[in-house]
């Protein structure tokens, strides 16, 4: 049976109402491994770094993926709950919703798609790329241990390409559609908590923030917002005995690029805190409130906040807020949380495999890198764990000055505290000399031998 440390199991077993006895005991090892593991995370690579290289059912183990019955959605909330409760347990939560493509090749991948690279892609040059298109909502919480925001995925969805879907007779979803029943999932989950969606101009589009505007307890969301947006005044009161429709939308207002060339708009200096790279930077900002309206739409009332740099170093632009009595600053702060989403995506490549997996089967597909984007946030809150009795280690060298500790350092953290879980369970009584089994030995040294 597997043996992990005490403080791990915790947080583990809150995943075990989702699957069978059997099946969790399938689930651990395949946990443990693709955290131990370097390089391809596989069901194979994983059976190999914990010493089950020559199981005789290792098709059990891929069954976990591809055939047993568990919710994937049920494991997100639980996830969130999980996150919620450790690391944000009061005041508003501020998540961060964003797609990338995951670059996937084979025959018998149905869900692939050609969409556009926005990594290597540029204002002026457009390349695009065959793979899988996922779209993720995380949690943007402050780590205590990393002095910093991090984004922790929680739920990721696939959202094929609508070619996919006419071939198999299906009503195509877009990318809002898949980003509305998020939000509307996590309002579910969580109805009582003040929720903050943090997105860029993808999702500025007016009957997806019209319908998370219209819930009970709305949630808020900021995306920037088009300088030619159409705004309009608030429609006026009805005259008593009316005739007609009521009006959805008042007097026309100036378009927000001519808000920026006016010489008459007053602008604010202020001072923004966690400007992307840097602590602090002073903008200028100026914000109001209207009516966002199009044909054939509802009418979206919106506080815009238009910034600009005094020194001209990056172009101005507009932000849009669904709850018109935010700060203009406070929206600024939210909103450069964004880019700790791309952070995120970048770790889970570099040290979680993400991309290098095998799996061709359509439900092992949409389980294996969900799966992998949770595995950050649970070895966040085993980091985490840890650094209540220790003091993280920070990778460091005479070229390489790091003051914080990044992911990098805390799955190092906890690959240091799982390899010897399984083989010691007492002290040693020379603290120079452990005595190393010779099967932790060969599987360390296997481990190193091949690793990519």
């Amino acid at each position: 049976m597997l043996t992990v440390p005490k403080e791990f199991a915790i947080l583990m077993t809150t995943f075990a109402p989702l699957f069978t006895k059997r099946v969790w005991q399938h689930v651990q090892v395949l946990l443990v491994g693709a955290i131990l593991v370097p390089g391809k995370r596989t069901v194979t690579a994983a059976l190999r770094v914990m010493g089950l290289a020559q199981a005789k059912f290792f098709q059990q183990y891929h069954r976990v993926l591809n055939r047993a019955v568990w919710s994937s959605l049920e494991g997100a909330r639980l996830l969130l709950v999980l996150l919620v409760s450790i690391l944000a347990p009061a005041g508003p939560l501020i998540m961060g919703l964003d797609d990338t493509l995951e670059r996937r090749r084979g025959a018998k991948i149905q869900a692939k798609g050609i969409y556009r690279d926005a990594v290597r892609s540029s204002h002026s040059h457009m390349v695009k790329a065959s793979g899988l298109r996922w779209l993720s909502l995380m949690l943007l919480v402050s780590i205590p241990w990393a002095k910093r925001v991090w984004a922790l995925p929680f739920l990721t969805v696939l959202a094929p390409s609508e070619r996919y879907h006419q071939e198999r007779g299906q009503r195509h979803k877009t990318l809002t559609d898949w980003a509305r029943q998020m939000c509307l999932a996590v309002r579910r989950w969580l109805p009582e908590r003040p929720l903050v969606v943090v997105t860029d101009s993808s999702f500025a589009v007016i009957t997806l923030l019209w319908r998370v505007r219209q819930l009970p307890n709305p949630i808020c969301c900021i995306t920037r917002l088009r300088l030619d947006a159409a705004l309009y005044d608030p429609a006026p009161p009805r005259e008593p005995r009316q005739t007609g429709r009521p009006r959805l939308k008042g007097r026309r207002l100036p378009t927000l690029a001519h808000a920026l060339r006016d010489a008459d708009t007053c602008w604010t200096t202020v001072t923004v805190r966690s400007w992307y790279s840097e602590d602090e930077r002073a903008v200028e900002v100026t914000s109001a409130t209207g009516v966002w309206y199009h044909s054939g739409m509802p009418p979206l009332p919106i506080r815009w906040v238009l910034v600009r740099d005094p020194q001209g170093k990056f172009e101005p632009q507009a932000l849009l807020c669904t709850e018109l009595t935010v700060d203009p600053v406070q929206i600024l702060e939210w909103f450069v949380l964004r880019w700790r989403l791309e952070v995120t995506w970048q770790e889970a490549r570099a040290h979680l495999g993400m991309e290098t997996q095998r799996q061709w089967n359509e439900r092992a597909i949409a389980r294996t890198t969900p799966a992998l984007l949770g595995l950050f946030s649970i070895v966040t809150l085993l980091a985490g764990r840890l650094a209540q009795e220790h003091t993280l280690p920070v990778r460091q060298a005479v070229w390489y000055h790091k003051p914080l500790p990044t992911f990098a350092d805390a799955i190092a953290i906890v690959r240091q505290h799982l390899w010897p879980s399984t083989h010691f369970y007492m002290s040693p009584t020379k603290a120079d000399l452990v005595e190393i089994p010779c099967a932790l030995l060969n599987r360390l040294t296997e481990t190193l031998c091949y690793a990519a």
